[in-house]
């Protein structure tokens, strides 16, 4: 199944125009069966806006502001660390208690699976004993209504009323987040927010699985406010194509810019042993990730100044197994005998939080967490403080 989801990816993010130069055999003789699947995952989806379009499927309506955070294709777009940064931001600055509805795992397609659990872990890491609400499961009415009956909630009709902290409502829930909410239109919200992958924003175009896409580029149109993330490690002319892409579907829509900031690295299996960023400089070092946007990882680590640098990538959400493990080893045996010294390995948090366990299977050599926090940048008056007022109208 690893092999097949690589081959579709590669697939999924080859230009029209290098189908033929770039791609195997085998990837040739995959690209029928997904025109065919992507087709009929078209039509089922413009069925579906249909039915909620005309009323014959209704959308639930929560007590509270809701605010989505979502993208339009698959993996590595920021979605779960915006949805931490406006947590934060709402509990600590503007004392409003949110409640976070998650999935911990729902299938897209077969050959393209959506596996929340390692970033329901890592947020309930994040939040553990903060007021933070966390409600996973994949009926998420069904879950924000067991928590606003477990702990009430208030309407937020001026936001100057938390301000005031009155007596009774801090411990109320006051907004909902949806954490990769955009194709979940069955409820509506106050606020859409759609990320975008800086590195690799569109693939081919393509509905999935025959490209990334999880919805058309015209669902901007939809949407209240875009992120371009990872916005530092691509060019400004790569930034000036994607914005004019995203306007061309909503030539009214504010967009932002974000990055992800390295903080510390942490040491399983104890995530109080801090080190600094420094603690890979002049390190051979082999980072080896499961995540949506593997690049970005890499060129965070190259810039600490490691002596080198070496990869081993896995599809989003991959579950590593003995046999992964076992790969891992004797990569990092190769990088001993060339260099001289032990490498040390460098993980995500998302791949820690999968499965912290297996991690311990590569002792003696070092593992290390990255750490890292979302930031917006400031650029053409789409600053930090405009994305903030944003949500402030959202919530009054």
């Amino acid at each position: 199944m690893e092999k097949l989801r690589t081959a579709v990816n590669k697939i999924a993010y080859t230009p029209k125009s290098q189908i033929l130069s770039t791609l195997s055999p085998l990837h040739l003789s995959l690209i029928p069966l997904l025109f065919l699947s992507s087709s009929l995952y078209k039509v089922a989806l413009s069925f579906r806006h249909t039915l909620h379009h005309i009323g014959f499927l209704r959308k639930h309506r929560l007590p509270v502001p809701v605010i989505s955070v979502g993208n339009l294709t698959w993996g590595g777009n920021g979605k779960t660390p915006m949805v931490e940064f406006i947590t934060n931001w709402l509990a600590n600055d503007i004392g409003v208690l949110p409640l976070i509805l998650t999935r911990l795992r729902i299938l897209d397609l077969p050959l393209q699976g959506y596996g929340g659990a390692d970033e329901a872990k890592m947020l309930q890491r994040h939040f553990d004993g903060k007021s933070v609400k966390i409600g996973v499961g994949a009926n998420r009415s069904a879950t924000a209504k067991s928590f606003f009956d477990r702990y009430g909630f208030i309407y937020p009709l001026e936001i100057a009323c938390f301000k005031k902290q009155i007596p009774g409502v801090s411990d109320k829930i006051g907004v909902t987040i949806l954490d990769d909410g955009m194709q979940h239109i069955s409820m509506s919200r106050n606020l859409e927010i759609v990320m975008v992958n800086a590195l690799s924003p569109w693939g081919n175009c393509q509905l999935l699985p025959f490209g990334p896409l999880r919805e058309p580029l015209t669902s901007f149109s939809r949407a209240h406010a875009a992120i371009i993330h990872h916005a530092d490690l691509v060019s400004d002319g790569s930034l000036s194509v994607i914005k004019s892409t995203i306007l061309e579907a909503n030539q009214f829509l504010p967009i932002f810019l974000s990055t992800m900031t390295p903080t510390h690295f942490f040491k399983p299996p104890n995530v109080s042993i801090i080190l600094p960023l420094g603690a890979v400089s002049q390190k051979i070092v082999l980072c080896v990730s499961a995540i949506g946007s593997p690049n970005s990882l890499v060129q965070r680590i190259q810039k600490m100044g490691p002596l080198f640098v070496d990869r081993l990538d896995y599809s989003d959400h991959h579950q590593f197994q003995s046999k992964d493990i076992k790969v891992i080893k004797a990569r990092l045996e190769l990088l001993k005998n060339k260099f001289g010294s032990n490498p040390a390995i460098v993980v995500t948090e998302k791949d820690y939080d999968r499965d912290s366990e297996i991690l311990g299977e590569l002792e003696p050599f070092e593992v290390l967490v990255l750490c890292c926090k979302l930031k917006i940048l400031g650029h053409n008056g789409c600053t930090e403080d405009e994305f903030k007022k944003l949500l402030i109208r959202c919530l009054s």
